[in-house]
């Protein structure tokens, strides 16, 4: 099967997935989430359009918040404890998580299940919590890459962390869980979910991770820390302009991670000089989150913008105060993460007026057409 294939590591066990398949069976697909951050981007999405994959088959995912565990937070590739934060915020950032994954998600009833992990959390005694705990062992979840390497390097481990992977274990059993589709990154946690499940007299859980590529810069996996990623609500002129800025090497394997095109179709595309592949990846990659109309508008406006030299027309007024410093205004304005990355992008010559390079981040912001990095383009005008 396809389904089986395409965009997959690794499936614990394939031969038990192929039986409940066979089984007829609506099987129940666990996706937990921890909403601290609720910005969605590709990397995250290949896992969700397998979903999609299986709800079109007929199965249900329960979209699980976890906001009761967000409020402990994930040491997954952590090497240092998360800040806490508070319930209103968890609430919010679950909103805004669903929104975006309803983009990928089918949102009918009866293949979309929300629940939360404080459901059963908030009503569990000491004694039922303490008989989750002595299911496992301290060695046996300390072993974990991230614990050992803060160990390695004289860094605390708190114990609200090292018993995270038991709260995520045991929302396997309450969700009844047959399937769980990750990226690797959480294997040890799902793994440990199949163990309580079959402590608890369940069929455990098969585990399917996803293939991961690398981010933007050809580095590390997407990462909203790092900024090497391409947000599921950039607009369709950004998701264009950042995948035309990725190495010749990523193209394949973001032909076949990002787009829905056939392996055939891919192999076509690899014979064409990069820049033409590279605008296909984009093309195809917009047509998927914005339709083919969009796709089109942001491709044409790349090729004017870029190739052809032209500045865009009708750009965004974004209005500046009178002396306002350009890091200042470029984090105020949000069209960086931050002032620091502001910092960092002017003295790196990322930041042009009117086809001048600026100089300074504490140089004040004049009028005119400004280019922020290599696809964004406002007007900046001085109040």
């Amino acid at each position: 099967m396809e389904i089986l294939k395409r965009n997959i590591e690794q499936i614990i066990t394939e031969g038990e997935l192929q039986k409940k398949l066979r089984s007829a069976k609506q099987l129940r697909i666990k996706h937990g989430v921890d909403v601290t951050n609720p910005l969605l981007h590709l990397g995250h999405a290949v896992n969700y359009w397998k979903m999609r994959e299986f709800q079109e088959l007929g199965h249900k995912v329960i979209f699980l918040i976890g906001d009761f565990t967000t409020q402990i937070g994930d040491p997954t590739g952590r090497y240092k404890t998360r800040p806490e934060i508070s319930k209103k915020l968890v609430a919010k950032n679950a909103r805004r998580f669903l929104e975006q994954a309803a983009k990928i998600l089918i949102n009918k009833p009866n293949l979309l299940e929300v629940r939360r992990n404080s459901e059963w959390y908030d009503k569990m005694k000491t004694d039922e919590f303490l008989g989750l705990l002595k299911k496992v062992t301290h060695a046996q979840l300390i072993e974990r890459d991230m614990f050992q390497n803060r160990i390695k390097n004289n860094e605390e481990i708190h114990e609200h962390e090292i018993i995270y992977p038991v709260l995520q274990a045991y929302d396997s059993v309450m969700i009844k869980s047959d399937l769980t589709i990750i990226g690797t990154d959480q294997l040890f946690n799902e793994l440990l979910g199949r163990r309580y499940q079959e402590i608890f007299g369940q069929k455990p859980q098969t585990i399917i991770t996803t293939s991961i590529t690398p981010g933007l810069d050809g580095k590390e996996k997407m990462s909203k820390s790092l900024g090497n990623f391409v947000a599921i609500l950039d607009s369709p002129k950004d998701k264009f302009g950042k995948l035309m800025t990725i190495q010749d090497g990523l193209i394949e394997s973001y032909l076949k991670v990002y787009t829905k095109l056939s392996l055939s179709e891919i192999d076509d595309i690899k014979k064409q000089k990069p820049i033409d592949a590279k605008k296909r990846l984009a093309f195809e990659v917009v047509k998927l989150y914005h339709g083919e109309k969009e796709a089109e508008k942001a491709k044409n406006y790349f090729e004017k913008t870029f190739s052809e030299k032209e500045t865009p027309a009708n750009l965004k007024t974004f209005y500046a105060r009178a002396g306002e410093e350009w890091a200042d205004f470029l984090a105020r304005e949000k069209l960086v993460k931050s002032k620091s990355e502001a910092k960092r992008l002017i003295t790196g010559g990322g930041v042009d007026l009117n086809g001048r390079r600026v100089l300074r981040a504490r140089g004040a912001v004049e009028n005119g057409v400004v280019k922020i990095g290599k696809y964004k383009f406002i007007k900046a005008e001085v109040k």
